[in-house]
């Protein structure tokens, strides 16, 4: 078996970072990873108390790294409400300040997402936003922001998952999705600040339906990517869509022919550097939530020449950062009989993903 804390050139390194039925939760699933200015890696997941369920008792949960995410702390609650849904992490840092800014979802543990959509649950679906200066360390207490961030007249919302960006204007933005009411449509939006995570506002939404989870990148030129889950069983590819005035609005939404997908959340981050290297994972396949893939592009729209499995086996969502040293990490769902049996980290370099090795075998995390 590997050493976790090992990572020669062209190499990857496996880990589990939480195991279902741990620590006293039932699951763990929904994984976001981000990396601070000072270079901690920050893990964050829902812990499910009680079941498998996305509705329930479930509560926000945070793992820290020092060291690039070879050993990991103890994992700390950010967010729990007594028996009530603290969920879909959205973390994004603001280079400027240092601050790691996390948006969030809530609602009551007894309403269920059908319920939520078809307006007869007890409470509804609302947006809030916590905030650290030490790198993880603590977290200011939860503000709601729904009434900026969410219009009146939709129904199911989500944040993310997985990671929003600072784009270069300064701008923090974090890909969304909503429902409207009455017509139950599908679309994935953004909401973004311009005053350091302070207030938060919506931006646009897609311009077709049937899309939701969603995850974002800027372009060299300033455009930014929407990359989407499409729920078009007809059409079993991702959708993207793009914006050049920040996120207001957006043009071109159409499918990518090489991004196949089971229906499922996915994710996207832009290799630092020179040109538009994009690296995407997400289930590559069409049929069932397997098959964890991370591939890397070459800078043509459309194009992903390089692509590498993870796990062949049961995976689901997954989260991409780039971590101080150059080696990537994705964060991802993934177990033997189902995807949500532990939340895994895997670290790599851009050498591995362009390589036929086998993927190499999975250890546990160490702790800081």
């Amino acid at each position: 078996m590997p050493d976790p804390g090992l990572l020669m050139n062209g190499t990857c390194a496996q880990s589990v970072l939480w195991t279902s039925g741990a620590e006293g939760y039932d699951t763990y699933r929904i994984p976001a990873i981000i990396v601070t200015t000072r270079g901690t890696v920050l893990a964050f997941c829902e812990g499910r108390r009680d079941s498998r369920s996305d509705t329930g008792d479930i509560d926000m949960l945070v793992k820290r790294s020092e060291d690039a995410g070879r050993t990991w702390s103890d994992q700390e609650v950010v967010w729990g409400d007594a028996g009530n849904t603290c969920g879909n992490p959205c973390p994004v840092v603001d280079r400027d300040t240092g601050a790691v800014w996390l948006m969030m979802t809530h609602n009551l543990g007894i309403d269920h997402e059908s319920q939520i959509i078809d307006g007869t649950s007890q409470g509804s679906r609302t947006v809030w936003v916590t905030a650290s200066e030490d790198d993880g360390r603590t977290w200011r207490e939860p503000l709601e922001i729904t009434a900026t961030a969410k219009q009146a007249d939709w129904t199911w919302y989500a944040t993310g998952p997985g990671n929003g960006i600072q784009l270069s204007s300064g701008r923090l933005l974090i890909p969304c999705d909503h429902i409207e009411a009455g017509t139950k449509r599908y679309y994935s939006h953004v909401i973004y600040s311009d005053d350091h995570g302070e207030t938060w506002l919506l931006g646009g939404s897609t311009s077709r339906d049937q899309v939701n989870e969603c995850c974002v990148a800027e372009l060299e030129n300033g455009d930014v990517l929407l990359n989407t889950r499409n729920y078009d069983r007809a059409q079993r590819t991702r959708q993207v869509t793009v914006s050049s005035d920040g996120g207001m609005t957006w043009r071109d939404q159409r499918h990518d022919e090489t991004l196949i997908e089971p229906i499922c959340q996915a994710a996207l981050v832009r290799y630092p550097g020179d040109g538009d290297r994009l690296l995407f994972s997400n289930p590559a396949s069409r049929d069932e939530r397997c098959n964890l893939t991370v591939r890397l592009s070459d800078g043509a729209e459309g194009s992903w020449p390089h692509g590498k499995v993870l796990h062949p086996g049961p995976a689901a969502y997954s989260s991409l950062a780039v971590l101080s040293d150059g080696t990537v990490a994705c964060l991802y769902e993934r177990g033997d009989d189902h995807p949500y049996e532990t939340i895994t980290l895997a670290r790599f370099d851009l050498g591995w993903v362009q390589t036929n090795r086998r993927s190499p075998a999975v250890s546990r995390a160490g702790k800081l």
